[in-house]
């Protein structure tokens, strides 16, 4: 560990084993596990991805961790990549579980089967090192009367904070009357919601309806979606409702905030007596009372933004081990090795801004003591 910086990686994810459906699905649902070729009853998980880009991913997440081709992604090898990057604690996020239930088309009580197996095999997963591999749950938006429940459930099974796709599912934006028991289960007990999105999934994409590239399609989906979610959660009372809830915007970078906020406020001037019964106060106040964004290394306008909101609403997250290293490898230049996170921020940041970010903000966020 480092010596001078704690730090909570609040941003990681890991790569579900494919067998593991058919093991922790319900007996009655079994017969729905993901087929090799990713299907789910002959119907693909992934939409709108080339094999080519599909191929190219998986080639460079193997390059940098060739570990992982004989092993998979394990619980040592998480805790491995965590010390090599100085990280004390990790939460973890889905891989294939965040696109099976991006499938607009499942049913509802397959949706849940699938939300249940994956949170028991997640349990599992980091009761291998429980201090230190800290699980994010799933729930069900495909049927809202089972979110509480399941949200009930794996609090009591220790987790800190659920996983939402910002896109419409069934139809329902996150605002949806639907979800109202569910927003205030989670501020009831104190969980954090992480909105996450991923590219070529099954749901309804800003970018997907035009654009066919991986390199299109990644570039609108993160951002765009997650400003669509803010807006749906402002606009639609969320916020307003549950002043105690926790909402963080994840793996999109922090500099569409500077806009959006810009943008919200400036049409809330204009058009505050639409929205009063809803919206109170500015969408940026909102922002600043209960929100949290992720950023990337290197990102450039991360003073800016932390002169528009201050320095308490960021988090850091690796990614891990979603990586990008086509770029520089194709290049010939010499393959990264694992991020060092405290060395790439204080060179940009004072101290006191450093540690908030890796470590008082993901434990405010999360709720951890």
């Amino acid at each position: 560990m480092n010596s001078k910086y704690k730090i909570i990686d609040a941003d990681t994810h890991v790569f579900e084993p494919l067998n593991m459906w058919g093991e922790y699905l319900e007996s009655e649902y079994k017969s729905f596990a993901p087929s090799p070729d990713m299907k789910i009853g002959g119907e693909d998980i992934y939409g709108r991805v080339s094999q080519q880009a599909a191929s190219r991913w998986a080639q460079q997440i193997l390059q940098v961790y060739p570990e992982a081709k004989t092993e998979g992604f394990t619980n040592q090898l998480h805790l491995s990549t965590m010390k090599q990057m100085g990280a004390d604690i990790s939460f973890i996020y889905p891989t294939v579980g965040l696109f099976i239930l991006a499938m607009d088309t499942m049913k509802p009580t397959v949706a849940g089967a699938f939300t249940r197996a994956y949170n028991n095999w997640l349990y599992q997963f980091c009761n291998y090192a429980p201090e230190r591999l800290k699980g994010v749950g799933l729930v069900n938006l495909h049927a809202p009367e089972e979110m509480v429940a399941e949200l009930h459930r794996i609090a009591r099974l220790g987790y800190l904070a659920v996983c939402l796709r910002p896109n419409p599912t069934k139809g329902r934006t996150l605002s949806d009357s639907a979800y109202e028991p569910f927003w205030f289960a989670c501020e009831e007990l104190g969980i954090a919601v992480a909105i996450h999105e991923g590219t070529h999934s099954r749901l309804p994409t800003t970018g997907a309806d035009r654009f066919d590239s991986r390199f299109a399609q990644r570039a609108c989906s993160h951002p765009m979606e997650q400003m669509m979610a803010l807006l749906s959660l402002i606009e639609g009372g969320v916020l307003e409702r549950h002043p105690n809830l926790r909402v963080g915007f994840l793996e999109s970078g922090c500099s569409w905030l500077l806009y959006w906020l810009w943008r919200l406020d400036e049409e809330y001037e204009s058009h505050y007596w639409e929205v009063k019964d809803n919206v109170k106060m500015l969408p940026s106040d909102y922002f600043r009372r209960q929100c949290y964004v992720g950023f990337e290394l290197g990102e450039p306008y991360l003073e800016q933004v932390i002169e528009a909101i201050g320095s308490d609403r960021l988090l850091f997250g690796s990614d891990y081990p979603h990586v990008h290293w086509g770029r520089q490898q194709e290049k010939g230049k010499e393959k990264p090795g694992h991020l060092d996170i405290k060395q790439s921020l204080v060179e940009q940041l004072p101290q006191e801004t450093v540690s908030k970010i890796l470590w008082n903000n993901p434990a405010r966020f999360y709720g951890i003591d």
